[in-house]
Protein backbone atom coordinates (compact mmCIF):
# COMPACT_ATOMS: atom_id res chain seq x y z
CA UNK A 1 0.00 0.00 0.00
CA UNK A 2 1.26 3.64 -0.38
CA UNK A 3 1.16 6.39 1.84
CA UNK A 4 -1.45 8.46 1.89
CA UNK A 5 0.33 12.29 1.85
CA UNK A 6 3.63 11.55 0.38
CA UNK A 7 2.83 8.52 -1.91
CA UNK A 8 6.04 6.55 -0.87
CA UNK A 9 5.23 2.42 -0.64
CA UNK A 10 4.63 1.14 2.73
CA UNK A 11 6.23 -2.25 3.80
CA UNK A 12 3.45 -4.94 5.32
CA UNK A 13 3.61 -4.69 9.14
CA UNK A 14 5.06 -1.00 8.96
CA UNK A 15 3.05 2.62 9.25
CA UNK A 16 -0.35 4.01 10.64
CA UNK A 17 -3.50 3.16 9.76
CA UNK A 18 -5.55 6.58 10.41
CA UNK A 19 -9.66 6.50 10.27
CA UNK A 20 -11.68 9.56 9.75
CA UNK A 21 -15.28 10.16 11.10
CA UNK A 22 -16.63 9.78 7.98
CA UNK A 23 -15.19 6.42 7.84
CA UNK A 24 -12.25 7.32 5.13
CA UNK A 25 -9.08 5.32 5.54
CA UNK A 26 -6.04 7.12 5.45
CA UNK A 27 -2.11 5.34 5.83
CA UNK A 28 0.89 7.08 6.65
CA UNK A 29 4.54 5.96 6.53
CA UNK A 30 6.03 8.06 9.30
CA UNK A 31 4.69 10.54 11.72
CA UNK A 32 5.96 13.27 9.87
CA UNK A 33 3.54 12.46 6.91
CA UNK A 34 0.47 12.38 9.82
CA UNK A 35 1.49 15.27 11.23
CA UNK A 36 1.36 17.32 8.13
CA UNK A 37 -1.53 16.01 6.78
CA UNK A 38 -3.90 15.53 9.60
CA UNK A 39 -3.19 18.34 12.22
CA UNK A 40 -1.45 20.91 9.96
CA UNK A 41 -4.42 20.20 7.34
CA UNK A 42 -1.17 20.52 4.50
CA UNK A 43 -1.22 19.27 0.98
CA UNK A 44 1.22 17.54 -0.52
CA UNK A 45 1.11 19.21 -3.43
CA UNK A 46 2.80 22.17 -2.01
CA UNK A 47 5.31 19.99 0.27
CA UNK A 48 8.32 19.97 -1.64
CA UNK A 49 9.53 16.73 0.07
CA UNK A 50 7.09 14.93 -0.45
CA UNK A 51 6.03 15.41 -4.44
CA UNK A 52 6.15 12.12 -6.36
CA UNK A 53 8.20 11.70 -9.25
CA UNK A 54 7.66 12.57 -12.22
CA UNK A 55 7.51 9.24 -15.05
CA UNK A 56 7.84 10.03 -18.70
Amino acid sequence: MKCSFCGKDIEKGTGKMYVKKDGAVLYFCSGKCEKNMVNLGRKSRKVKWARQEQTE
